[in-house]
């Protein structure tokens, strides 16, 4: 059996974590059907937004616990390939040039925080609970660390990663880590609404705009910062989508890509 499913509607992609009698805990084999299901949508021109699913009553509960007893015997070297596998999974889905949605169904923890945080805009449900439990084992929340900072804040983050508590989905909209919350029956709409607002929108543009995000989050606003946004707001005018783009709006038409 998979351990992730992949189904294309539309242009719409949908991958499930489908180990819900595990809580669609982390294995190497999951890792690898998830890393290698991104990397295929996103080189598909028919997709244009893509929903990370799960199911069963969690989301992702994170790690396995056979992986983790596996785990107990690793080297040095064999923790630092696993790691890099992890971390190549969550770089993927993070760098997928396809805008990301995450369906938060049910609870979220551990190495399951980093899936939601690499998603460019996350949906949970109001009963939707939230941890990051690594210092409870000893461990900390590296390789995700740098995505879960980046969606929650360096505040917020100093508190969850050194006490291990959980949060709630109201909390974890507080503090920015995911966008809506909503009750269990309105997941499906409203998630299919925040895709139809990508699928609305240029799909050249929605990538250029994901990237734009990356770029400038972090950065100084320098000279350098200015020149290369200066430079991306000419070229994408002059391409071909952005002409388009324009001339729909000024004749007041539909512009081709939702034609």
């Amino acid at each position: 059996m998979p351990n992730v499913t992949m189904a294309v509607s539309g242009p719409c992609a949908t991958v499930t974590l489908a180990r819900p009698e595990l809580r669609n805990a982390f294995n190497d084999e999951l890792i690898g059907e998830l890393t290698a299901a991104f990397r295929a949508l996103g080189e598909r021109d028919d997709v244009r937004a893509i929903v990370l699913a799960a199911e069963g009553p969690a989301f992702c509960a994170g790690a396995d616990l056979n992986w983790m007893r596996r785990m107990a015997d690793y080297s040095r070297e064999d923790n630092l390939a696993d790691a890099a596998r992890l971390a190549a999974m969550l770089r993927t889905i993070d760098t997928c040039p396809k805008p990301t949605v995450a369906r938060v169904q049910g609870d979220v923890y551990a190495g399951g925080m980093g899936l939601v945080a690499v998603c460019d805009i996350a949906v949970a449900v109001e009963t939707a609970g939230f941890c990051l439990s690594e210092v409870k084992l000893g461990l900390i929340p590296a390789t995700i660390g740098p995505y879960v900072v980046r969606a929650m804040g360096a505040r917020a983050a100093q508190r969850y990663f050194l006490t291990a508590e959980r949060f709630d989905a109201a909390e974890a909209m507080r503090i920015g880590f995911v966008h809506d919350v909503v009750p269990a029956e309105a997941l499906d709409a409203r998630v299919e609404a925040v895709v139809q607002a990508l699928c609305r929108a240029g799909p050249a543009a929605v990538g250029a705009a994901k990237r734009l995000v990356r770029d400038v989050a972090a950065a100084p606003i320098d000279d350098t910062l200015v020149a290369q946004t200066v430079e991306a707001i000419a070229d994408i005018r002059a391409s071909a989508e952005g002409r388009e783009g324009v001339q729909a709006f000024l004749h007041k038409r539909a512009p081709r890509w939702l034609t």
